[in-house]
């Protein structure tokens, strides 16, 4: 009933794990960001037509639902915030309907979104992408990192999940935090988040949800090529992108 158009990174992540905890029927739609050179997963499909129609930002997750609630035509959903909203709704779990309930979730949902998961990326780029190293930019995310661990651990000082049950809160925000980071324990100072990670880590919907499309992960390296697909995108790349697929 829902096409997800995906590919395993932390925000895929999001949502192949949510599908799976609410036991919704998915298809797979891979959407190669540019790193699998194989003939019939094209490299930079993220600049289709096709795909900028259903994900405007040109980034996956998108899902399109042809069974929403209502009835009526197939929604579509870019930004996996919005998606793990509209899936809660639709199924019913992992979102309070009483407004307290409701905006104790979603404010931590926003707090991933605009915090955790951009820190996290940039983190990650300059230290393991990035051809040149950049100490001060390394260092710069790496001590944010570790602050944004900071809050979480004294959210979860009285509390087993981010808004106490299990929640899109909890979904949004796992995939986003390194147990293991280069090598070091990251998690070593922080234990409550160390015992929370591991907590929804163990629950099976999460494992089936993280291992959807790990072929296509392994199978990818950076090249040249995928690195201008990933890295060197602006406004007039997208376009000519999009031109050159129509």
């Amino acid at each position: 009933m829902i096409d997800l158009y995906y590919w395993p990174t932390p925000n895929g992540w999001k949502i192949s794990i949510m599908l799976e905890e609410c036991s919704l029927p998915y298809t797979l739609k891979p959407v190669n960001i540019g790193r699998l050179k194989r003939v019939n997963i094209g490299r930079g499909e993220q600049f289709s037509p096709a795909f900028l129609r259903l994900s405007p930002n040109n980034r996956m997750p998108a899902i399109v639902d042809h069974d929403p609630p209502g009835g009526g035509d197939p929604v579509a959903i870019f930004e996996s915030a919005a998606i793990l909203q509209y899936l809660a709704e639709k199924a019913g779990r992992f979102l309070p309907r009483d407004v307290r309930g409701r905006y104790e979730v979603l404010q931590w949902v926003a707090w991933q979104v605009a915090n955790l998961g951009p820190v996290a990326g940039q983190l990650n780029h300059f230290a393991n992408y990035a051809t040149e190293k950049i100490p001060y930019a390394i260092e710069r995310f790496a001590n944010e990192m570790n602050r944004l661990l900071g809050v979480l651990e004294r959210r979860l000082a009285d509390r087993p999940y981010l808004a106490g049950e299990y929640s899109i809160a909890d979904i949004a925000t796992w995939p986003w935090v390194f147990p293991e980071y280069q090598g070091k324990r990251v998690l070593a100072d922080f234990p409550r988040v160390a015992s929370w990670w591991d907590a929804v880590a163990g629950r099976p919907a999460v494992g089936k949800g993280r291992a959807v499309g790990e072929e296509l992960r392994r199978s990818a390296p950076l090249d040249d090529e995928a690195r201008k697909v990933l890295f060197g995108q602006t406004a007039a790349s997208v376009t000519k992108a999009e031109e050159e697929r129509h």
